[in-house]
């Protein structure tokens, strides 16, 4: 039978206060929507579910849940980070993270964007439903209340949200303990844009008790639409968390959203398209938006290296792990959220001048007393589509063996 560990589904509800939803859509602020009765009314509710964390583990019985990766005997950790895009092709995602050769029969995955009863995934409870067809243990941490269907192409989907939550998680063969999330501030208020949500960014935190030594994991997801800055000031209070910590190993695993851009505001985002003009176009393609810490994202890599953590030999350098394609009708229209349209001629220019296609590098390692299982590469997974075709995800996975430096079968 299975087991949620700590907060159940049924805590982990809306269901008591979406009549509300459409008064709070009103709101053009979350300075605003906090200063009116319905928020006074609901606040209670509404912060239990963000502060919480639903745990679960499947029963012993099926399929042995716990069952050691064979590598395992030789100290290695295997790690996967993939942002799932809400795990709308939930059935190609379960079928590739348990036969392909470079996603399969990992001991940890880091995921980002996992909705819980939203219509554009269809309303499944994505880490719970993954968890069952993987026979997994997972944590999953929610992060925003969805007031409605999603941005983009999302808000012409069938049907309606039910529990309309979005999160990210931690998924492990092994035990997990002392799991917690730490919030991080938003980048942009959430209630004053076209898709509004109640919430902010968390990491999600636990330490693993791997049978090559037990080590500490954080999944994070830093935010989009804010400055290089803000996603700076994001990763070091995860990792001034960290230090208050008692000491471990630690994998760090996730989408970072190294965009190289500020994206705070259209404005902004625009005056940086002009400034990638001047650096050269095809300049700015082929040695920033796949190395966001040569420059642009540089006081955050900066700041890992700083604090005693590695990245360089974690991931697979000059790999996107995004692309953006002119004639992709879906991400125009999701960009459209946010670029006014007459910023679009200029920015199919530029892209036309590198043959449509860019990639970005957003998804990455870090690990501090950790290090690159010898004769191993660090693997971008790209490619991943369902059976008619159709990608998995906007993002590629990112793939890892490494091992814990007090491990004393390590010399």
């Amino acid at each position: 039978m299975e087991r949620f560990l700590e907060t159940n589904a049924g805590v982990n509800s809306t269901a008591h206060f979406r009549k509300y939803f459409p008064e709070l859509l009103k709101f053009e602020s979350t300075a605003e929507m906090q200063e009116s009765e319905i928020y006074a009314t609901i606040r209670p509710a509404v912060d239990e579910i963000l502060n919480s964390i639903v745990m679960w583990e499947p029963s012993a019985p099926r399929g042995n849940p716990v069952r050691q990766n064979s590598r395992s005997d030789d100290g290695r950790v295997t790690a996967l980070a993939w942002n799932i895009e809400r795990g709308n092709r939930f059935s190609g995602i379960v079928h590739a993270l348990k036969n392909h050769p470079q996603l399969k029969d990992r001991d940890i995955l880091f995921l980002t964007e996992l909705d819980d009863g939203m219509a554009r995934s269809g309303n499944r409870f994505v880490a719970k439903d993954l968890g069952e067809a993987l026979q997994m243990r997972f944590a999953f941490a929610p992060i925003y209340i969805a007031l409605q269907k999603g941005s983009g192409v999302e808000e012409f989907v069938e049907g309606e949200n039910t529990n309309a939550i979005h999160g990210l998680a931690m998924f492990s063969r092994y035990p997990m303990r002392n799991v917690h999330a730490i919030p991080l501030p938003n980048g942009k208020d959430k209630m004053s844009g076209k898709e509004k949500r109640l919430g902010h960014l968390r990491a999600l935190i636990a330490d693993i008790e791997h049978p090559s030594g037990t080590f500490r994991a954080v999944t994070i997801h830093l935010d989009a639409l804010c400055s290089r800055s803000h996603r700076h000031r994001q990763m070091k209070i995860i990792l001034d968390h960290l230090d208050t910590l008692p000491q471990l190993p630690v994998i760090l695993g996730g989408d970072w959203n190294t965009t190289t851009f500020n994206s705070q505001n259209a404005t902004r985002a625009i005056l940086g398209y002009w400034r990638r003009v001047l650096m050269g176009v095809r300049n700015v393609v082929r040695n920033h938006y796949p190395h966001p810490d040569r420059y642009f994202e540089k006081r955050l890599f900066d700041e890992l290296e700083l604090r005693g953590y590695e990245y360089k030999s974690l991931n697979e350098s000059g790999a996107g792990t995004i692309h953006y394609d002119v004639a992709s009708v879906e991400k125009n229209t999701n960009l459209r959220d946010w670029v006014p349209e007459w910023c679009f001629p200029f920015i199919f220019w530029a892209a036309n001048r590198v043959g449509g296609h860019v990639s970005c590098r957003l998804d990455w390692f870090a690990g501090r007393d950790i290090a690159l299982k010898e004769g191993t590469q660090p693997e971008t997974v790209g490619n991943l589509r369902d059976a008619t075709s159709v990608p998995l995800s906007d993002h590629d996975a990112i793939a890892l063996d490494f091992t814990l430096r007090n491990d004393p079968r390590i010399t």
